[in-house]
């Protein structure tokens, strides 16, 4: 039996995900979570195998929780289930360690297949976004860490790539919230970077955590 939490934030999707998961004797959802600070609860909480992982939720998206998850309890699998037919989404959900990225579109046997591959050790990767996915992901890291850096944006870095929130990082750094907010977005415009995601895959890739 593969044991299975679906992290999901509208509750009607997770109850017809949930049916279509167990029309296979092989799989149960034993919990659910509707975002992914919930998600980390769980894991506490429950024996998991897989997560399958919405992207788009309140509190703590799944790309977050997907890396934390990936940190705490490298043994279970992550399975990213999400509407977004996007290749940044999809790149940042494999470097977090998830082990498949799917779209909602799928069908009960599609999606069940790609649980089994994942739970075994593969990777499904949805047709549409694999050929285009696969090349970026195998792009060289870049070797040198930007030098502009002041030592406090370093250590605001260090603490996004370990997933502390702008509150938690202003507690520590003893600044205000709206200090770090600033911070941070000068740093994502150095570093030319989207958002707080790929800044904590950044901090990551330049081994600052």
């Amino acid at each position: 039996m593969i044991r299975i939490l679906l992290a999901e934030d509208q509750a009607m999707v997770r109850q017809g995900l949930k049916m279509m998961i167990e029309t296979d004797k092989e799989l149960k959802v034993v919990a659910e979570a509707k975002n992914g600070k919930q998600a980390l609860e769980l894991c506490e909480q429950y024996h998991i195998d897989l997560i399958v992982m919405d992207i788009r939720m309140p509190e703590m998206d799944g790309l977050e929780a997907t890396r934390m998850i990936r940190h705490r309890w490298p043994e279970r699998k992550l399975l990213i289930l999400t509407t977004f037919n996007n290749d940044q989404y999809a790149i940042d959900a494999l470097r977090y360690g998830a082990n498949g990225y799917m779209l909602k579109g799928a069908d009960a046997e599609q999606l069940n297949r790609s649980i089994h591959s994942c739970f075994h050790g593969g990777m499904s990767l949805e047709d549409q976004v694999a050929a285009r996915v696969v090349p970026q992901l195998l792009k060289p890291v870049p070797a040198k860490l930007d030098q502009s850096f002041t030592p406090r944006e370093l250590d605001i870095i260090k603490l996004v790539g370990i997933g502390k929130s702008n509150r938690e990082i202003a507690s520590e750094l003893m600044l205000s919230v709206g200090t770090i907010k600033n911070h941070i977005s000068q740093i994502l415009e150095k570093a030319e970077l989207r958002d707080r995601t790929q800044l904590a895959i950044y901090a990551i890739r330049q081994e600052l955590v």
